[in-house]
C-alpha cells in the first residue's frame, strides 16, 4: 500500500488554531514523528502530506496544515495553500482544545458542510487539562463526532487512534469505501477486455502508466480476461479470437486508428474516458465535449493537468490538443496550460476546460473543480472526449455509457438547433 497513487487515498485535512497540536496529532496517527512539532506557533508552515496504510479503511493521505489563526508575515500565503485543501479534504479533522472554540472553528465547520465534507473534532492536550461538561455539551450541538486525545500519550495511543477509526469508518465517503468500477462493470464474469497501448515517446521505459495498469487490475478484481496489444497488431490479433470482446479500450491519441480496425458492434472507449467516468461526472464531460461545436477563432480553452510532468516535444496538452481544436474550429484558439494542484481562479474567461483523465485526483479534487466550472458557467470535458469529438468519432467511444451519450446526443441537438 505504499505505492498506491495519491489519488486513490482517502485525504483526511488537518485544520485548527496555531500550536493546537496538529502536527503532533499526525505523529501519534501514525506512530512516528513525521511532522516538525514546536510549542512556537506556527511551525507548519505549508502542507505536510503524510501517506500511510490505517487499517481497516486501508491507505489514507493526512494533509497537516498551517493553523488557521496564523498572524506572521507569510500568514496569507499559508492560509491560500491551506484554504485550498478544504476542495482536497474527503474527511476533515478539526483539532482544538479544552474548552477552546471559537470563530476559526465555526469558520471551518461551515465551509466543510458547504462542501459536504464530514467534520471530526479532536479535543487535544486532554493531558494538561479536561473539557468542561458545558464545553462538551455545547460541542455536541455542533456535531455528534468528537474525539477527546492527548498526542503525548504513549499508553493510551491505541485507544485513541482506534476511536479515530470508528469515526472514519463511519463518514468515509461512500465512493472511497466502494470506489466506482473503471471497466468491471463492463464486463461480464469471464468476459474480455483488449487494451490497446501505444509504445511511443510518451509511454515510460520498461512500464506501462498509470491509467492502463489500473484498468488491468479492475478487469482481474472482477474476473475477466485482459488482452494487450499495439494499435499496429490489433487488426491481426483481433483476426485470432474466436468471439467478439465485450470492450475494446485504446489510448486517445490512437483512436482513429483503433475505430477503423473495430467492429461497430464492439463496445469502444478509452483511458481517459473511463477515469472520466471514476473520477468524476461524465455526463458533464460529455457536454463539455459538445461545446467544442461552439467553439470560434480566438475563443479561450485552458488545458488542465492533474500532474506535473516535463512537456515532450508533441505532448498531448500543450500540442496536439491545441493543434487539433485549431484544425477543427479553423482559425487560432488560444490555450492556457495549468499543471499540477494549481487552478486558475480566473475561470470565466475560459470558453472550455479540457480536463486531464485526472489519474492522480481524487474523485472529490475532480468534482470539486468541475463544481468550480459550473459556478463560472464553463463547460468541462476531458482529454478523452476531446480528442474523440475532434476526430470525430465522440458518440463510438460515449456508446458503452448511455447516459453519457444522452447527454451528448442533446447538448449537440442543442448547438444545432441555434
Amino acid at each position: 500500500m505504499d505505492t498506491t497513487p495519491k489519488g486513490n487515498r482517502l485525504h483526511i485535512a488537518l485544520l485548527g488554531r496555531t500550536n493546537v497540536g496538529k502536527s503532533s496529532f499526525l505523529n501519534m496517527m501514525a506512530g512516528q514523528d513525521i511532522a516538525i512539532t514546536s510549542p512556537v506557533a506556527g511551525t507548519t508552515t505549508d502542507v505536510v502530506e503524510k501517506a500511510m496504510e490505517l487499517l481497516p479503511l486501508g491507505p489514507i493521505l493526512f494533509l497537516d496544515t498551517a493553523g488557521l489563526d496564523d498572524i506572521s508575515e507569510l500568514a496569507s500565503l499559508r492560509l491560500k495553500k491551506t484554504e485550498k485543501i478544504f476542495d482536497r479534504a474527503d474527511v476533515a479533522i478539526l483539532v482544538t482544545e479544552p474548552d477552546v472554540w471559537g470563530t476559526y472553528e465555526e469558520e471551518v465547520l461551515a465551509e466543510m458542510d458547504k462542501r459536504k465534507v464530514p467534520v471530526l473534532v479532536v479535543i487535544n492536550k486532554i493531558d494538561l487539562d479536561q473539557p468542561s461538561e458545558t464545553f462538551l455539551r455545547e460541542l455536541k450541538t455542533k456535531t455528534s463526532r468528537v474525539v477527546p486525545v492527548s498526542s503525548f500519550d504513549v499508553q493510551k495511543r491505541d485507544a485513541f487512534v482506534d476511536a479515530l477509526k470508528r469515526q472514519l469508518l463511519e463518514v468515509a465517503p461512500d465512493d472511497f469505501v466502494q470506489p466506482p468500477s473503471l471497466v468491471g462493470d463492463l464486463l461480464p464474469p469471464g468476459g474480455l477486455a483488449v487494451l490497446v497501448v501505444p509504445i511511443d515517446l510518451q509511454a515510460p521505459k520498461g512500464r506501462l502508466i498509470l491509467p492502463q495498469v489500473q484498468t488491468i487490475r479492475d478487469a482481474l478484481d472482477n474476473d475477466a480476461a485482459v488482452l494487450i496489444v499495439k494499435e499496429r497488431e490489433l487488426p491481426a490479433t483481433l483476426a485470432l479470437l474466436n468471439r467478439l470482446p465485450d470492450v475494446v479500450i485504446c489510448d486517445s491519441q490512437a483512436i482513429l486508428k483503433v475505430s477503423a480496425d473495430v467492429a461497430p458492434a464492439i463496445p469502444l472507449t478509452t483511458f481517459s474516458i473511463l477515469f472520466a467516468r471514476q473520477k468524476g461526472d461524465l455526463a458533464a464531460a460529455a457536454e463539455g465535449a459538445a461545446q467544442i461545436e461552439t467553439l470560434q477563432s480566438g475563443d479561450k480553452v485552458l488545458i488542465a493537468e492533474a500532474c506535473s510532468h516535463h512537456p515532450l516535444q508533441d505532448d498531448i496538452g500543450r500540442v496536439k490538443i491545441p493543434r487539433w481544436l485549431k484544425q477543427y474550429v479553423g482559425g487560432d484558439i488560444r490555450t492556457d496550460v495549468s499543471a499540477g494542484r494549481d487552478y486558475p481562479e480566473n475561470l470565466r474567461e475560459y470558453k472550455l476546460i479540457i480536463h486531464c483523465g485526472g489519474c492522480m485526483l481524487t474523485r472529490r479534487e475532480m468534482l470539486s473543480r468541475m463544481q468550480q466550472a459550473r459556478e463560472a458557467q464553463v463547460p468541462v470535458t476531458n482529454y478523452g472526449l476531446a480528442i474523440s469529438f475532434t476526430q470525430g468519432v465522440a458518440r463510438r467511444v460515449l456508446s458503452p455509457f448511455p447516459s453519457a451519450l444522452l447527454a451528448y446526443d442533446r447538448k449537440m441537438k442543442e448547438h444545432s438547433s441555434r
